[in-house]
C-alpha cells in the first residue's frame, strides 16, 4: 500500500508516518514543496530514523502522478461525506492525505469526486492530526485485508 502526503509541513508528523509505513511495509510519496528540509540532521531531529527502512519518493505534481496511475486511490478529507470505512480496500491502494495547514487542493475534488473519503468526527472541531489520520486510514485498509503486510 502507498501513502501520499501532499505538501506536508510538520517534520514530526512525517516522521511518525514514516514509522507507521515502516511497520506496515508501506511506501511513502511526498509531494513537494515540503515544509521542512530532508537533510540528514533535520531527519534525525524529526525522528525519521526509519527513513532508510521505507521506500520514500518525492514528486512535484500529484495530478500528473495520478493520471498515470492504474491503481485505486482515495483522498482523505474532512470535507468528504463518504466514510473511509465504507471503502473495500486492496493491497494495491493509494491513500492520499493533505497538508496540515491547507489540506488538499480543491480542484482535486472536482476531478475525482468519487475518490474522497472522511474520518468521521464531531462537528465544529478541527481535523484529526495528520499522522493519526494516516494511521486510522492505513490500519482500516490493512484490517480489511487481514493485516497482510507482505
Amino acid at each position: 500500500m502507498d501513502i501520499i502526503l501532499f505538501q506536508p509541513q510538520i517534520p514530526q508528523n512525517t516522521g511518525n508516518i514514516v514509522r507507521t509505513c515502516s511497520i506496515t511495509n508501506s511506501n511513502l510519496i511526498l509531494v513537494r514543496p515540503l515544509g521542512f528540509s530532508v537533510t540528514q540532521r533535520q531527519l534525525k531531529r524529526a525522528g525519521l530514523d526509519y527513513w532508510d527502512e521505507v521506500c520514500i519518493t518525492q514528486i512535484d505534481d500529484l495530478q500528473a502522478y495520478l493520471e498515470k496511475e492504474k491503481r485505486p486511490f482515495y483522498f482523505f478529507s474532512s470535507k468528504a461525506e463518504k466514510k473511509y470505512s465504507d471503502i473495500s480496500y486492496t493491497k494495491d491502494d493509494i491513500l492520499i492525505f493533505g497538508s496540515e495547514t491547507s489540506g488538499l487542493p480543491l480542484f482535486l475534488n472536482g476531478l475525482y469526486p468519487d475518490h474522497f473519503v472522511t474520518i468521521p468526527m464531531k462537528t465544529g472541531v478541527r481535523c484529526l492530526n495528520l499522522s493519526n489520520a494516516v494511521a486510522v486510514g492505513l490500519f482500516e485498509a490493512f484490517r480489511q485485508i487481514d493485516f497482510d503486510f507482505g
